[in-house]
């Protein structure tokens, strides 16, 4: 499976509407949704109030990726207010389960993140838990960084173990992705790509998911 998730956090806010009609017309399959709380990362995005117009005036599902602290307080909240998929970071968390239970019983696709100094082996246990991992190719709070290169490995490693025990789990990567690394992504074993900046900040957005979508 090979997706775009563009990133609204990187849209013209100013224009909303206009962007995810854009996103709409596009090859794009989810819209990604990031949540900041100020307190587990270093910057606070938007919440419930804005989940309203998404869902209004975008067609594609909302991937949400919650970076928050006490994420069993919100996910319920979330699935209500229209999210297709509910993550959540395993640093975040002392059992992850009880909350993944809770998105489940919702009816909502789960998924399950860490961040690029979290052990790639702490997702293991819980591969056969969850419909998705979201691997951070950056640090999650803040746009436009770098993509980590040792990510791929890390991409190539749970992929051996998803197809080792005969899973469907899929692999998200968030942070960094453009058209020059969309191709090597996938071919790691990649099933999602998260893009943001690339996306939204291009002179013509559309086409450079096509690219993306093209170059597998």
């Amino acid at each position: 499976m090979r997706l775009i998730a563009p990133s609204v956090l990187s849209a013209d806010f100013g224009h909303l509407a206009q962007d995810l009609e854009m996103i709409n017309r596009s090859e794009a399959d989810w819209l990604h949704v990031d949540v900041m709380d100020g307190t587990f990362v270093p910057n606070i995005s938007f919440g419930f109030p804005l989940m309203e117009p998404m869902r209004k005036y975008c067609t594609k599902p909302l991937d949400v990726h919650l970076m928050i602290v006490h994420p069993e307080k919100y996910v319920e909240r979330f699935c209500d207010a229209g999210a297709w998929s509910v993550g959540f970071h395993l640093e975040a968390v002392d059992d992850p389960l009880p909350i993944l239970d809770l998105i489940k019983a919702k009816g909502v696709r789960t998924c399950l993140t860490i961040n690029p100094d979290i052990d790639v082996k702490r997702l293991v246990p819980y591969l056969d838990k969850v419909d998705m991992v979201l691997l951070m190719s950056v640090f999650a709070g803040f746009g436009g960084q770098k993509f980590i290169p040792e990510t791929m490995d890390k991409i190539r490693f749970i992929k051996a173990e998803i197809e080792e025990r005969g899973l469907q789990t899929l692999i998200e990567i968030d942070g960094g992705v453009n058209v020059e690394n969309a191709h090597a992504l996938f071919d790691a074993g990649a099933d999602v790509l998260v893009a943001g900046s690339a996306v939204f900040g291009a002179k013509d957005p559309i086409e450079v998911i096509h690219k993306m979508k093209i170059t597998a």
